[in-house]
This record gives structure tokens, sequence and C-alpha cells, in this order.
């Protein structure tokens, strides 16, 4: 799923592209795609776009007469720009939005359509889809400790919680995670306050060096191949190839159509915590730590 690096590359890229120009035309490939009647889709139609805005992990484009449409692509949404009037046949895609310049289209990969587009008014309008996290550079240590502590969680969940934190999903809590040195799975009332200033440090840290790097690329050429896996990240979607700051081959704990990297003597002691679907398989001849799992693997 896009996060936030990327929907403001996406943002990046779509500025120059479409601020200021009319929207001509919305075509739906699928009539499933739209999620709401009123205000209609048409009043969209043929009036300039005055604004582009982030919110949470949705892309919102604001037209003449504070009208907005928001897309939230989901796992598998991505956006591409095209030629004027391109089509859109295609299983995959789901919806063009034709300006002068180009056509934005829309595409889902898969059979499941969970990309979804909201046309909405005003500030009500947004905020009424807005799962309503805290912005990560509007906030201090305090908001940041006080969201995350909502409930007792483990880490991973509350940073990818779109109700506590905006806009951090699976990849990019991975690179925070490690950033910070914590596991994934210490949960958010055990933590001391030495390590709330780590992880709210390696929160805006990660978080900006990605937004800087997606955007400068995007202000190059429009991101047609957006990923959660780069060959630039340090853990996430890595998992058995060396951490770069210790050198141990990286960890994964899998979960229905997730996965969670990590380093385990970086971040966990030195444990390697239980996968679900191998845990239930080996019991109590699950590996504790990297020198067990390694002789496991020599069986």
């Amino acid at each position: 799923m896009p996060e936030l690096p990327d929907i403001t590359a996406y943002l990046t890229a779509l500025e120059p592209r479409i601020l200021g120009q009319p929207l001509d035309r919305v075509r739906l490939g699928s009539i499933f795609l739209l999620r709401t009647v009123d205000p209609p889709l048409a009043s969209a139609e043929g009036k300039p776009v005055v604004a582009l805005r982030r919110v949470g992990k949705r892309v919102a484009i604001g037209v003449e007469g504070d009208v907005w449409l928001v897309l939230h692509l989901m796992i598998a949404g991505r956006l591409h720009w095209k030629p004027p009037a391109a089509k859109i046949g295609g299983k995959n895609a789901l919806a063009a939005f034709d300006f002068p310049a180009g056509s934005l289209v829309l595409t889902e990969a898969g059979s499941k359509r969970r990309a979804a587009l909201h046309v909405v008014r005003g500030e009500e309008g947004l905020k009424s889809i807005d799962p309503g996290g805290v912005e990560i550079f509007s906030t201090d240590v305090d908001g940041f400790r006080e969201a995350l502590t909502a409930e007792n969680r483990t880490l991973k969940r509350a940073l990818t919680d779109p109700r506590l934190i905006s806009g951090v999903g699976n990849a990019y809590s991975d690179e925070i995670l490690h950033a910070a040195q914590l596991s994934p799975i210490t949960l958010t009332h055990k933590l001391k306050p030495e390590e709330w200033e780590r992880l709210f440090t390696a929160t805006r840290v990660t978080l900006t060096l990605w937004i800087d790097r997606l955007a400068a690329e995007a202000r190059e050429r429009f991101p047609e191949h957006v990923t959660a896996f780069r060959p630039e990240m340090a853990i996430h979607g890595r998992f058995g190839l060396p951490c770069p700051r210790c050198g141990a081959p990286v960890q994964r704990i899998r979960y229905a159509d997730n996965e969670t990297n990590y380093c385990a003597p970086c971040q966990t002691g030195g444990k390697v915590l239980a996968d679900r679907g191998l845990s239930r398989l080996l019991g109590a001849d699950w590996p504790r730590t990297l020198d067990e799992l390694e002789a496991l693997k020599r069986r």
C-alpha cells in the first residue's frame, strides 16, 4: 500500500501536471470504484484543480467550488500518467481523469477491488474520511507518545494504525523500528522515555529521508512503479539478506498477506521472534536465537 512518502511523491508529480488545469472528464472503468453519490461526480468536471492534498494514505484533488476527489489506492492501486484521452481498457483499469495535457489513470492489480473514490465537499467532507491519526511533522514527542499509548499494543500494530499515526504502513514501520533499534512486538506501555525519544526521532528521520528521495525522483518522472520493496531499504523486504548495521541475516514474521522484517541482534537482543505458521509447525522446537535457527537449517 502506498504510504506517506509514496503519496507525497504522487502529489509532487501531479502538481506541475494538473494544478490550475481543468478536469475535463472523469471516466469510470468500474462502477464499484465510486463510493459516494453527493456531491455527484459530474460536479467536479469542467472545473480547474485548485489544490492537492494528502489525507492519510489518500490522494485528494480539490477543484473549484470546494469539491474534492479523494483516491484511496489501498494495497494494489496505482496511478499512471498517460497521453490525453488514454484508453482505460483492461481488467485492471478503474478510472481515468482527463486533463488537457494528459490522463491520470487509476489501476488496481489482482481480482479484489479495494481502491475507492470519494467525492466530498469542503473541509468537513475531507474530515469525514480522514482516519484521524496524528501527523508526525505536526506533533512533538509527547503528542506522539499519547497517540501510540491510547491502547496497549505492539509497536508494529500501533505505528500502522491510521487512527493513531497518519500515513505509516507495513514497509516504513519496519524501517522506522530498525532505525530506532526497537522490537516490533514491544508493547507501547512498556517503552521507556529514552526509547520514546528514539522512536519519535527515527520516525521523523526515516520518513523525511524517503519523502525527499521519492519526491526528487517524482520531479524527474512520474512515479509509475510505486512499490513497498526498494533495494535501498535497510530491512523491509530483505529477509535473509544482511542487516546494514550488524551484518546478521534479516528475519521475518509472516501473518495474513503481510510480513514484518527485523534484525534480531539490533532489535530483539538476539531473540528470534516466533513466526505464526512455522512456530505452530515446530512447536517447542522453535529456535530462540540465530545460532539455534542456523543449526535447524543445517539439519
